[in-house]
């Protein structure tokens, strides 16, 4: 009996030292934040605190002016701060957000000062940290120590003064993001349109801008409480000061206050934020942010991303484990949350909607990245909230009249080409996920795919069979990717029984045809007449009917049928041989795009259109080929340190590619609910799926040498297409890899 006992308690131990993984010590928020020594887009990812799917990103700014690159504010490579700013883009290409700034100092501050507005501190790596949730750093010339946390909807920062020093906060209602470059002649692109701070009571100040930018107009409502009384203050709009008035509106609005030293050292600040209006960043702080204690704040944002990343367990290095685990943080940061938390929210027709109780609506949607892995990865993991983001897709046509092509607060900023919430809704309603009205999502799929708009003329489309360049710009790179977002509508009207709309969208899916040129083995350009536009050159990145690459980065988007892609080809035998000469031909032709990095050979892994051709040999009879370059691309073009991004992560797209390649498969088309085999990366991971179900991969003699894959069992059976169907993999069940060191 005794024995029993015993065993009962050492295995109970057991238990809770397996429970007690604490994921999230294993994600580095650093990763991503700096550029390599040799100039390589930086990952373009912060640091600061959030949650997933948050509202507020809070983090440092270290550059006066926030630029292109990094387009987050964050620069690992700089030594100053200028602020700390409550919205941010992670990953992205180009720069919005950046919106309401504060930045202690314990400076008595002159009008003088205000309105220059720079109150730049030095800082150094050695006394800056972060977890998921939380980041300190210690400003250097004044000696401040800075320690940030958030909730869903509010910035939370704790302040640490030098004993007896002023205590000071600037609050700046100017500090968002600029342009200089030669194209704007030096002159601010985002304008500020309308600001306003108001004195609600000595600890309270309410206030918002009116911003257009990147999104053509934003509202950003905010509530700031302080956990001391505000005993001065100076409120200044550029160089005019409002004396004693409670109110003060313009278009550069800043506010120096003074604190008393004698309450102690340290000070809070808590700042809600709100899309709608001051009444719901009041309810957005009641909600979330009552409490004063800071340490709890950590500890709510730290359990929330603990629930989020235990949804995947490996067994690897602690590198891999960083990551690997750095990666999932970073797809499940966005889209974001954009409704106050009674529901409400801002229409694209700046209309207030309601949602119903207990449901969020969400922007951020960075289509033409985050299609191809990051959003199969959140209907795979998180069905509920891919369930989610599909509503908002269709509550956005309902309102604009067609799917979000790149949604930023709630509106759409028509960056990039095709439709990309197409294969989203696709994926979705293939993959039969619960909560998706599988009819609204086709509706809003054909009239997305019918109704002209930019870069989208279906007249054209329809009439030609392709794009003419003289008719419509990026025609290639639009031909290639709008006849794949059709495969994705045809995939889901033969579900749905819509026979004639299927053949209609099939054949349309096929127009990237027409502009294979059998003579130079590229897609190349037509004219509206038919005619193949001269001087054509596969090397550059300046040929006007590319975007974001070159005529070999697109010569592979025909994810919708890499069987007719090889018979375009010629066959295995020459479709191999163009394939091989991709990712062996280091030449360039001209300036090479700013976009394209971490380069094997022609193919670009630092951006998009490259990220599925690994994949490629597969449908060719060479796997083996596919498990040598994923292994490459995994061990060469990610790490652990800031540089461990090849490009920009692009709202977690870089870091998806990464986590289902480390799994062992891909979502090579990412609308069809289905997956490629790959080589994975760990001896064993698991799952942990909706609905309780565990999905078990394991490689047990897989090492760093064993990289090839001599065959795959699927609970216990041969998997001979090397293919896997999301419906597969949800059921749960085991993925037996027999790795090898020989191919």
């Amino acid at each position: 009996m005794k024995k029993n006992i015993l065993f009962l308690i050492v295995m109970a131990a057991v238990v809770m030292q397996l429970q007690a993984v604490d994921y999230t010590k294993y994600v580095n928020p650093f990763i991503g934040t700096q550029t390599d020594e040799t100039g390589a887009l930086s990952g373009s990812t912060f640091p600061g605190p959030t949650m997933p799917q948050g509202m507020v990103q809070l983090c440092p700014e270290t550059e006066q002016y926030v630029t292109w690159d990094p387009c987050c504010g964050y620069d690992f490579n700089k030594d100053s701060i200028f602020g700390f700013t409550h919205t941010h883009l992670s990953g992205t290409g180009c720069t919005d957000l950046i919106d309401i700034s504060l930045m202690p100092t314990i400076k008595r501050v002159t009008p003088a000062e205000l309105k220059k507005g720079i109150f730049a501190q030095p800082y150094k790596h050695s006394e800056e940290s972060a977890t998921p949730g939380f980041y300190m750093v210690k400003l250097q010339a004044e000696n401040i120590l800075v320690n940030l946390s958030a909730t869903t909807h509010a910035g939370i920062h704790r302040y640490t003064f030098p004993e007896g020093a002023p205590q000071t906060v600037i609050l700046d209602l100017d500090r968002m993001t600029w342009r200089g470059d030669a194209y704007y002649s030096g002159r601010r692109a985002y304008q500020i349109i309308q600001a306003q701070m108001r004195m609600v009571d000595d600890r309270t100040i309410e206030g918002f801008r009116i911003v257009t930018g990147w999104a053509k107009l934003r509202k950003v409502y905010f509530r700031a409480e302080f956990s001391k009384p505000i005993r001065n203050r100076l409120m200044m709009d550029g160089g005019r000061s409002v004396g004693g008035s409670d109110v003060m509106n313009g278009r550069t609005l800043r506010a120096a206050l003074e604190f008393s030293n004698q309450d102690g050292r340290d000070l809070m600040v808590k700042v809600s934020v709100s899309a709608v209006d001051n009444e719901g960043a009041r309810k957005n702080m009641k909600a979330e942010a009552q409490s004063w204690n800071f340490d709890y704040y950590v500890q709510v944002a730290h359990d929330a991303w603990e629930r989020e990343l235990s949804r995947i367990d490996i067994e690897g290095t602690d590198a891999q484990k960083t990551i690997f685990y750095t990666g999932l943080y970073h797809v499940l940061m966005q889209p974001n949350t954009i409704s106050d938390v009674d529901g409400r929210y801002m229409d694209t027709n700046f209309e207030i909607k309601q949602m119903p109780a207990g449901q969020s609506y969400h922007s951020t949607f960075s289509l033409w990245d985050t299609f191809r892995a990051a959003h199969p990865l959140y209907t795979l993991l998180c069905p509920d909230v891919a369930a989610q983001f599909v509503r908002d897709m269709i509550l956005h046509h309902e309102t604009y009249g067609y799917l979000p092509i790149w949604d930023l607060w709630g509106q759409d900023n028509y960056c990039m080409i095709g439709n990309h919430a197409i294969p989203v809704l696709a994926d979705a309603v293939l993959a039969e996920i619960p909560g998706i009205d599988a009819e609204k999502a086709y509706q809003a799929m054909f009239e997305s795919s019918t109704r002209t708009h930019t870069n989208s003329p279906f007249e054209v489309w329809e009439k030609h069979g392709y794009m003419p360049q003289d008719l419509q710009g990026t025609s290639v790179s639009i031909t290639l990717e709008q006849a794949f977002d059709d495969w994705c509508v045809a995939a889901v009207a033969k579900k749905l029984g819509k026979q004639a709309d299927y053949e209609r969208f099939l054949r349309r899916s096929e127009f990237y045809r027409n502009l294979f040129d059998k003579e130079t083995g590229f897609f190349r350009p037509k004219d509206s007449k038919g005619n193949w536009i001269e001087k054509f050159d596969p090397l550059s990145y300046e040929e006007p009917c590319f975007i974001e690459g070159n005529a070999w980065q697109y010569m592979w988007f025909v994810p919708q049928n890499p069987k007719g892609l090889i018979e375009l080809l010629g066959g295995e035998k020459g479709f191999i041989q163009k394939l091989d000469e991709n990712f062996t031909l280091t030449a360039t032709s001209g300036e090479v795009n700013g976009n394209a990095s971490g380069f094997i050979g022609q193919y670009a892994h630092g951006n998009e259109p490259s990220h599925h051709t690994v994949y490629l040999y597969n449908f060719a009879g060479q796997p083996w080929r596919t498990q040598e370059l994923v292994n490459q691309v995994r061990s060469t073009f990610y790490n652990e340190t800031p540089c461990g991004y090849a490009g920009n992560d692009d709202c977690g797209q870089m870091s998806a590619w990464y986590i289902f390649s480390a799994l062992g498969f891909y979502p090579f088309n990412a609308g069809s609910a289905q997956y490629v085999i790959g080589t994975p990366l760990f001896q064993k991971a698991t799952l942990h799926l909706a609905g309780g179900k565990d999905f078990t991969i394991l490689a047990p003699r897989k090492s760093d040498k064993a990289i090839y894959v001599k065959s795959v069992k699927l609970n216990g059976q041969k998997i001979d297409n090397w293919t896997l169907s999301h419906q597969q993999i949800t059921a749960g069940g085991t993925l037996q890899f027999q790795m090898s060191e020989k191919k």
